[in-house]
């Protein structure tokens, strides 16, 4: 890591300077890690690059300044770029990106970077490159023993240099100085290094890289952050990384968590791969396309990594090793396993849901932090330690199983630990007992042990309160976030449709979102075993809590196919119902002594156990704050 401290010998303009106890870097070094240069003062000459496809190289006339290009990659092949693209709209734009088609200019990106860039909608009052150098001449513009330590919000942070020579080094770290002098409300942000580092590369100058950064850190698009400025900012994002994880790479996510307890920490370091273990050559891709589209294609191609370390690692060899260095090391040596493109194809294959909708996931998890109390730096343990093995006690599940079970909710929820709300076996078989305890409670998790021995529930996100929202009509109510489970025999959980399946849904224009549609009304039919006589015909409200933050996964935020597939909960006085559409996924009725279930359209599960079974136990588990 770079030393934390700058002493400058030269002047304003960015001359070269040593930096006291650091080494120099040898000529081994790869330019994608934590990178020293000697303390004395070197002359560096710099040979410009011969560009595969020259656009007006007088445009950029100081660009690559900061390089050192014996250190860098191998060109790729000359791609055909066209010669209007800087005029093209951002939708072709986006997909040119993706194809890597200024891959091999290093003079085309650069223009782009900054025209990209001034279109940033940002704050009125943004720093720019004139008050950079008002201030670096401030700063900086001293005799030679004055020294200037690096901000303490990248205390801890890593520091990549991506190839940059020593006079780039020294402009990495007079920007990250200045930028801690003009945003003080700046307290954690470990990416930004590694972005003035690679910005650096296509920049005539100091004071042009730092308007460029400024701009990103003062953007205020609706629904959109660049970079992160705060610990409870990144923690959210780590949080909503591992919710992304959790749903999109089960598989990567088992195994995982079997090989190691702290999940969240080994998640925790998602930008890391992207801004600091990723070769420079696979790093500035994923920079062209986040430039256009936003921190959303941040998470694709995180996921996209993490599907790939699935399917070069198996249980057995994961066993015993430290999972989240081995995770670093793969990264790192990405180039043996996936080539840059076809790792970018594969991270836009992933369906995520909006940029809204994400954003709404990660308000949520920052409300969650905030009410923990997690605002500033400081360790936090994994949801695995908030099941303690020790006290935990349950009639139907174990300490493991129900750790199991805690892996499966979201990030937000698994910061407190397990609290029994409702139990059969201590408060009696009544329906209206269980809405008792259970009310007021938001989410939920319910246990079912069969007289056979099997164990199911479900996850369920709303408090059951809201079913009284609809009156004497049995409506159903919950999010996408939702989702029924089996544990015995087999452990396994059905999410919504839509989230293995968004591309079903459409986001509903800005213009109609309160607009709420018309359902029928019908009331909750019961038979015999709790059944309902119509399973396709319980009403889906639209209404929500005044001044609330709309829900992740809300219904409201889809134009939906059809109704039957956002089922999630209902409850009425005759019983209560999970899941609907074609069927129902778990129905008891009002003694919770009989319960029956089958294959719905909502979470498109098979029958969780005997189809018609009868309750041994339940529990009803919520989330102690």
């Amino acid at each position: 890591m770079l030393q934390v401290g700058l002493s400058l010998p030269g002047s304003p303009g960015g001359a070269a300077g040593g930096f006291p106890g650091a080494e120099r870097a040898g000529a081994e070094d790869t330019g994608t890690g934590r990178e020293a240069f000697g303390s004395s003062p070197v002359t560096i000459v710099v040979t410009s690059e011969a560009d595969t496809w020259d656009t007006d190289a007088s445009s950029c006339p100081g660009c690559g300044q900061f390089v050192d290009w014996d250190r860098m990659p191998d060109p790729q092949q000359p791609a055909q770029i066209p010669r209007d693209i800087l005029s093209k709209p951002r939708k072709e734009l986006k997909k040119l990106a993706r194809e890597g088609c200024w891959a091999t200019s290093h003079t085309l990106r650069a223009r782009l970077y900054r025209q990209l860039i001034q279109q940033v909608s940002c704050r009125l009052v943004t720093p720019d490159a004139l008050v950079y150098r008002d201030v670096a001449s401030r700063l900086f513009g001293k005799p030679s023993g004055s020294s200037h330590p690096l901000p303490e919000f990248l205390e801890g942070c890593p520091m990549p240099t991506y190839c940059l020579n020593l006079e780039g080094v020294t402009a990495l770290k007079r920007i990250l100085i200045c930028v801690g002098n003009l945003f003080p409300d700046i307290t954690y942000s470990p990416i930004l290094p590694s972005l003035v580092a690679l910005l650096l590369h296509y920049s005539e100058d100091e004071a042009q890289c730092f308007e460029s950064v400024s701009r990103l850190l003062a953007s205020n698009a609706p629904h959109t952050s660049y970079i992160d400025q705060s610990f409870l900012a990144h923690q959210a994002s780590c949080m909503t990384f591992g919710d992304l994880a959790n749903k999109h790479c089960p598989a990567a996510h088992k195994l995982i968590a079997s090989a190691s307890e702290n999940v969240f920490e080994v998640y925790s370091e998602w930008l890391s791969w992207l801004f600091h273990d990723l070769p420079f050559a696979y790093a500035i891709r994923v920079l062209d396309v986040f430039l256009l589209e936003g921190q959303k294609v941040l998470y694709r191609i995180a996921l996209a990594l993490l599907k790939q370390f699935r399917l070069s690692r198996s249980s057995a060899e994961l066993e015993g090793t430290d999972i989240k260095a081995d995770l670093q090391a793969f990264v790192q040596n990405i180039a043996e396993h996936v080539t840059v493109n076809k790792l970018l194809e594969r991270a836009f294959g992933i369906r995520l849901f909006s940029r809204k909708e994400i954003w709404l996931l990660q308000m949520a998890n920052r409300k969650a932090l905030m009410e923990r109390g997690i605002t500033v730096v400081q360790s936090r343990q994994s949801f695995h330690l908030a099941v303690d093995m020790q006290n935990f006690s349950s009639s139907i599940v174990t300490a493991q199983e129900m750790r199991l079970v805690w892996s499966w909710i979201p990030e937000r929820f698994s910061l407190f630990p397990p609290v029994l709300l409702f139990s059969t076996s201590q408060d009696g078989c009544s329906l209206q007992r269980f809405y008792t305890c259970c009310e007021g409670y938001e989410p939920t998790v319910l246990l079912i042990q069969t007289t056979e021995g099997e164990v199911c529930g479900a996850f369920l996100s709303s408090d059951w309160s809201e079913r009284k929202k609809s009156g004497a009509t049995s409506a159903f109510f919950g999010t996408g976030e939702c989702f029924v489970f089996t544990v015995r025999p087999e452990a396994e959980r059905y999410e919504w449709v839509f989230i293995k399946q968004p591309e079903l849904a459409k986001a509903v224009p800005r213009s109609r979102q309160r607009s709420p549609s018309p359902s029928p009304d019908p009331r909750l039919g019961s038979c015999p075993g709790g059944r309902s006589s119509s399973s396709n015909r319980l009403t889906v409200p639209t209404t929500h809590r005044k001044g609330r933050l709309s829900p992740f996964l809300a219904v409201r935020h889809f134009l939906l196919p059809s109704k039957t597939a956002s089922m999630f909960m209902s409850g009425s006085r005759e019983g209560i119902v999970i899941g609907g559409g074609g069927g129902q996924a778990l129905s008891l009725d009002a003694n919770l002594l009989w319960g029956h279930t089958e294959h719905c359209e909502t979470f498109d599960n098979p029958p969780l156990c005997q189809e018609d079974f009868k309750v041994q136990l339940l529990e009803v588990w919520g989330f102690q704050s």
